[in-house]
């Protein structure tokens, strides 16, 4: 592995720095959260100026791989997890297939009345009884994500009694309601994130995120759930695949 800038490559010096500096993350040599050497260091440590560290650290902010805290410094970031939009799969089965450990806290539980905007999702009357249940999802003990699930209850009367820290909602659904989530309709925007749920994932408020409403539909097409998905920006990568 190269380890120094090569004055008589073609490659500007910035982009060799780059190189150089990513391949340390990549091969594990500097760990999610460690901090990198500071801009002062590095244009010692490779006799370059400060704008060629700076454009370096850009590109690997750009890419995902480091974030930087102001009055802190520069640190390396916990890799993303990137989702495919085109089926439907629990956090739990998801984030078990990448090999993380799931957690769940849940943050609330009860029955409320549809509201308008909810119960036109859900072809419902305003006022309808629906379940709620909103959930702090983890990785590795890490907060990934926050999930706002709504459920028109008369399909599964008493889905509350389970404990939704230890059991998916989808394998709830189906074992004890015979109910399957076959396909689903959903938008995604890019939101600053309130205060409140901010605290909950662990950021600073404002910190980009990744937003999605969500409504499934059982074989029969009869939406089941509305819910709203709250994805930590700096950890989530979503993707389509596209075909002529």
């Amino acid at each position: 592995m190269i380890d120094t800038i090569l004055r008589d490559s073609k490659l500007p010096f910035y982009h060799q720095l780059y190189e150089i500096l990513r391949q340390n993350i990549v091969r594990g040599e500097w760990q999610p959260d460690d901090m990198l050497p500071s801009e002062i260091e590095l244009m010692e440590r490779y006799n370059v100026s400060r704008i060629t560290v700076r454009q370096a650290l850009d590109e690997l902010v750009n890419e995902g791989l480091i974030y930087r805290q102001r009055g802190r410094g520069t640190f390396v970031a916990h890799p993303t997890v990137d989702q495919a939009l085109t089926r439907i799969i629990s956090f739990t089965e998801d984030m078990r297939q990448r090999g993380f450990t799931p957690g769940t806290e849940v943050l609330f539980s009860g029955l409320e009345p549809a509201l308008p905007e909810v119960a036109e999702k859900l072809q419902l009357d305003p006022g309808t009884e629906l379940v709620r249940l909103d959930r702090l999802r983890l990785a590795d003990n890490e907060p990934m994500s926050i999930e706002e699930s709504h459920l028109v209850h008369r399909y599964c009367p008493g889905i509350l009694q389970h404990d939704y820290a230890a059991n998916p909602l989808r394998e709830v659904l189906e074992q004890h309601y015979g109910i399957r989530l076959v396909r689903a309709k959903q938008i995604i925007r890019a939101i600053a994130a309130p205060r409140k749920i901010a605290d909950k994932l662990s950021i600073p408020a404002n910190t980009p995120l990744l937003y999605i409403e969500r409504i499934s539909y059982s074989p029969q097409n009869i939406p089941i759930e509305f819910l709203r998905l709250y994805h930590r920006g700096d950890r989530y990568v979503l993707y389509n695949e596209l075909r002529d």
